[in-house]
Formats: C-alpha cells, structure tokens, sequence
C-alpha cells in the first residue's frame, strides 16, 4: 500500500513539470509567448502565433498538453482507478497547485536548497531500491541518466514543498467554535450520519530500561567529538545519515523545519531556539535520547534545524530487569493491591500517558477512542484479543528511533459500532466540521488568487468544465 502511494506521488509529480527545450529555455519562450497571445488584443488573427503544446499557464509556471497526457498515461500504467477521472479534471488540479507554488513565490514562502536535496536523495534511494535498482529506475521513467532524473526531481520537490507550505498558510488560522459543530451536525440529515465502528479506549503502562552512566558518557563523548568535526569542515548533514538514530530526519541529513507551534520536546525547542544561524548546540538530552542540534536557516519564527540523535546502548540485563519490574507490577494489579490507573500514575515511563491514568490518545482525532479496523496492525494484534477489563502479558515495545522498553495494555472500554452521536463523538464531529471550515476557506482563497494571477487556459481546454474559475468567465448573479 505504502509503496503505490509513493509511486502515484512519483507519477503526479512527473506529470506535473513542463518538459524541456534546453531545460528552462523552452519553459520561458513557451510562456512569454503565450502571454503575449493574450495580452496584445491589437493584433489581427494572422498575426497571433499559435503556442502547440501549452495546456495552460498559471502565473509564472506552465502546463504543457504533454504534461497531462503523460501523468494520465502512467496512471494507467500503474493500474490507477481512473473512473470519474478526466483528463480535465487532472488540468484542473495541475493548474491548482501551480497556483499555490506561484503564490508561496509571490509571499516569499523559502525552501532551503539543503531540504530539496535531502528529499531528493530519500525520494531516488526509495524508488531504486523498491523498483529493483537505479537502471530499471531510468529505464521505467525514461531518464538519460541519474543526473537528468536528480534534476528533474529537484525541480519537482521544490515545488511541492512551496504548494503544501502555501497549502497550511491558507488554513493555518481557521478555528471552529462549538456552536458551529452543532450546526453543521444538524445539518446532516438523519439518514446520513456517518456510522462509527467499533471502537476501544485501552491505556498502556511502560517500562524503559535504565542505560548505565558509561553507556550514557560514551554517547555524550560521541556527540562532542562529531560537533568538534563539523565545526573543523565536516558536513553536519553527512553525519546525520551515518549516525543519527532518528530514522525520519536522519535519512535527511538531520534536517527538520521547525515552528514554536509544534509538539516537540521542550528541551529540544528551547536549545533549537536559542541558538544563531551555523551554531551548534553541546550535547543535551531529552526523552528521546541525547542530541546535537544545528541552526540551518532562520525564517521568522520557523527555522530549519538540523539533529543527531544517539541513544545509549541497553544492555540485555537492563532489559531483563525492565520486563521482571513490569510482571511484577502487573502481578499485583491482577491481585488488586492497585488499579491500573494508580500503578500508571506511579510507576510508568510513559510522560504522555501516566498522568491520565495511562490512557491512550488517538493521533489521528486528538480524543481516546480507537476505532478497531482502522488501529495500527502492529496495535491492532496486540488489542483485538483482550476483552473489556482485560490486562495483556508484558509486551515489548519498539519505538521509532528504535529504544526497547516494555508495556502491558488495558481494553477500559468498548463502543459497539453506531451512528455518529453528538456527544458521544464531538471531536470527530469536529474534525468533520473544521474540514468543512478550512476547505471553504481554501475554495475562497483559489478564487480570489485566479482574480489576481496571470492565466490562459488554451483554447483546446476552453470547453473543460473545471471546480474553479480558471476561464475567467464572468459570475452570474
């Protein structure tokens, strides 16, 4: 599942770039002439130039026919659903988000050649490795060379990082109120609610093993001698990929876009903005494990930082000693010398849960309640054989930058399915309803940016029937 919406990114993405006369030469004559079509009305029919290929041009980019039809061809390559697609439907989402990346451009949105790059790199090692090698990978997309392919998806990412910074700017500020979540419900006529599964609220109690305080100097001595190395030449991001045992960032040379607003670490944010631009943290810890941090660029109040993460080595008798304190703990849950949520609060590791009796959040609705069919499969094994009330056997748990620790589970509750209630499900109600909001205001701000942005749809694609206003035509009152 995962690789095909890798592939599908990779299709759109090629699909979407204009093709090259000499690179960006062609791209600039092609839309020079194709404004100048428009704008000069002087000239007499013979006298206007017809520009082949051009599907459309939206403010400083241009669609090529070519671009779609290519896009639509390895769609259905690639076995993509295309029913109810059309080749202007497609023209209309390639229009739309060259209209997001012209306008990050105009709202001086930056993106740091560092971050292309990194992407870059992930983007060829991913695809090569799953299509079987970089030659059938050239070879599938008919790239001279890897040289050619890094190019053309320099290109491609950069502008994807501008449409989906745009994208966020424009609903950034959207909030709901309650009362709006109440209306937009009743609004939903009974028969139409949506019907919720079965769902579970479980809570966890974790058990981290202790490093020793040599395993912890070793990592720190580590972090010293690799900032002491970058501040000598070496690249920063070139240890990240060799060292860093963040798997997300590290792929990326440590990089990570940063904002006050996001919920990292609170020691990772208050070394990441204290720092200037090129300098480099000592080492410091957090419950991640001990890291270094860098000042790529400050934007404002976001910045691009780059990381490293090690965690120090756990030894198997610290692991032993972790799993023999957790089936005590349980033991003595089971004989009810304390409540789960007493021994949660007393006892676990786990920072984001002990404080609420270990109760599990859902991080895809902000509330505690899991919908089963739609858990995390690793989860989903773990859950589906406790009934309500139940305690599981000590489990070992894996985290993303691959600490081991061990955790019991707690089914407290279970939601037969049925339709959505208001006060049973407010937040996925609301969540529904801010979706609503934001894609509103998303509508409105696309068409308020056709108003003032240079377009021209060819006369070939004149009788699409697109979402948005792209012909200019005037509004019917």
């Amino acid at each position: 599942m995962k690789q095909g919406i890798y592939v599908l990114m990779l299709l759109v993405a090629f699909g979407m770039q204009a093709q090259e006369k000499d690179d960006a030469t062609m791209v600039s004559e092609t839309m020079t002439e194709a404004k100048a079509q428009v704008k000069d009305s002087t000239k007499t029919n013979t006298e206007r130039v017809k520009i082949d290929g051009v599907a459309a041009v939206v403010g400083d980019f241009v669609i090529l026919e070519s671009d779609v039809d290519k896009t639509l061809l390895d769609f259905k390559q690639q076995g993509v659903n295309m029913e109810g697609f059309t080749r202007c439907k497609l023209l209309g989402k390639l229009m739309e988000d060259k209209l997001y990346a012209h306008q990050a451009i105009q709202d001086s949105i930056e993106v740091s050649p560092g971050e292309v790059s990194d992407r870059v790199n992930q983007q060829i090692e991913y695809f090569s490795e799953q299509i079987g090698g970089m030659d059938k990978l050239l070879k599938f997309y008919a790239m001279e060379d890897e040289l050619t392919l890094r190019k053309r998806l320099t290109e491609i990412t950069k502008i994807n990082i501008l449409t989906q910074r745009m994208q966020s700017k424009v609903v950034r500020d959207v909030e709901i109120t309650p009362e709006e979540v109440r209306q937009f419900f009743e609004k939903i006529p009974v028969d139409q609610r949506p019907r919720i599964g079965v769902e579970l609220e479980v809570s966890q109690i974790v058990i981290e093993p202790e490093p020793s305080e040599e395993a912890v100097e070793k990592v720190i001595e580590k972090l010293k001698q690799i900032k002491a190395e970058v501040e000598a030449g070496s690249s920063f991001g070139t240890k990240a990929i060799l060292y860093s045992k963040d798997r997300a960032s590290g792929r990326q040379g440590g990089l990570m876009p940063i904002n006050k607003r996001q919920p990292l670490a609170k020691e990772f944010k208050d070394v990441a903005f204290s720092l200037q631009q090129g300098e480099i943290s000592d080492p410091f810890e957090t419950d991640f494990g001990w890291h270094i941090v860098m000042v790529d660029k400050v934007r404002g109040q976001e910045r691009d930082v780059r990381h490293i993460l090690l965690i120090p080595e756990i030894t198997n008798e610290k692991l032993e000693e972790a799993r023999k304190e957790i089936d005590t703990l349980r033991t003595r849950i089971m004989d009810g010398e304390l409540t789960f949520e007493e021994a949660a609060r007393s006892f676990s590791d786990d920072k984001e849960t002990r404080n609420n009796g270990g109760k599990l959040i859902n991080p895809a609705t902000f509330d505690t309640h899991f919908e089963l069919t739609k858990m995390d499969p690793e989860q989903y094994s773990q859950i589906e054989p406790l009934k309500e009330g139940e305690i599981s056997i000590p489990l070992i748990d894996e985290t993303r930058t691959g600490q081991r620790r061990f955790k019991i589970l707690k089914v407290t509750n279970r939601f037969d399915e049925h339709i959505a209630d208001y006060s049973k499900d407010y937040i996925k109600i609301k969540n529904l309803a801010l979706k609503e909001k934001q894609l509103k205001e998303v509508e409105k701000w696309i068409s308020q940016k056709i108003k003032d942005t240079y377009i021209n749809v060819n006369s070939d694609n004149r009788d699409c029937e697109f979402t948005n206003n792209w012909l200019k035509e005037e509004e019917k009152e």
